[in-house]
């Protein structure tokens, strides 16, 4: 089983040239998944921006049988979810992150997480944070664009992965006495990956983050800007 490592903020900042999905314009919001991870961990939830799945049973319907924590109200909900590395830190954890109604053990998780939708706009500008946990850093994460619509099922506009391989690197590297600011290293564009350019991972206040502009797959046209940035939680395992 593995450990919770961190979690890692994903700024979805703007879309570019999205595919028009109704008469002249498009109705897009993002998803963001990352792949099912064993952790030997209790799970929380919290608002309706996330959904799990609990091998195979949505989260509410486990919801039902697991109830050990009472929703706390005096917290807004924000789009995180946090996998605790014990029980007894449920606690000192919701000092950073508020947790929602129960606690599971040992689960197979798919994290999946979404922004808002923007009308009538194939440039949008979301500027919105999603968090996922991380305990497998070497699994990829897939962001899709979707088109709202109201009557009928929300119709694909483009799909990308990417991987934080290179953002972990960076963090395992010695970046004492780095001046802030500095590009610590890039990933260029290929085959592999779905850049549609050179990625540049940086290290400001002796903190690592990295700039991502995916050109989406599955579709004529379409770009989405991204900044990743990883958060260190109490009494989980280091990188």
């Amino acid at each position: 089983m593995d450990s919770l490592l961190g979690l890692l903020r994903i700024r979805v900042k703007r879309g570019l040239n999205l595919a028009v999905r109704d008469v002249r314009s498009s109705d897009p919001y993002v998803v963001v998944k990352m792949g099912k991870q064993i952790i030997n961990a209790p799970i929380t939830r919290s608002d309706e921006n996330h959904e799990i799945e609990v091998e195979g049973i949505k989260e509410t319907e486990k919801a039902k049988e697991n109830c050990t924590k009472p929703i706390r109200k005096d917290i807004p909900q924000t789009s995180i979810v946090s996998y605790l590395v014990a029980i007894s830190l449920v606690s000192m954890v919701e000092m950073y992150v508020p947790v929602a109604p129960y606690v599971l053990f040992g689960s197979r998780l798919l994290q999946k997480l979404k922004t808002r939708v923007i009308r009538k706009d194939v440039n949008p500008e979301w500027n919105e944070d999603l968090t996922l946990s991380i305990s497998d850093p070497n699994l990829p994460i897939k962001l899709t664009v979707y088109d709202h619509d109201t009557f009928t099922k929300d119709d694909k506009m483009g799909d990308a992965e990417f991987d934080i391989k290179a953002l972990v690197e960076a963090m395992r590297m010695d970046l004492h006495g780095l001046p802030s600011g500095v590009t610590v290293t890039r990933v260029e564009p290929s085959r592999q990956n779905c850049l549609a350019e050179a990625s540049c991972i940086k290290c400001t206040d002796r903190k690592v983050s990295q700039d991502l502009c995916l050109r989406l797959r599955n579709v004529e046209c379409g770009e989405v800007e991204l900044s990743l940035h990883w958060v260190d939680l109490p009494a989980t395992k280091a990188l």
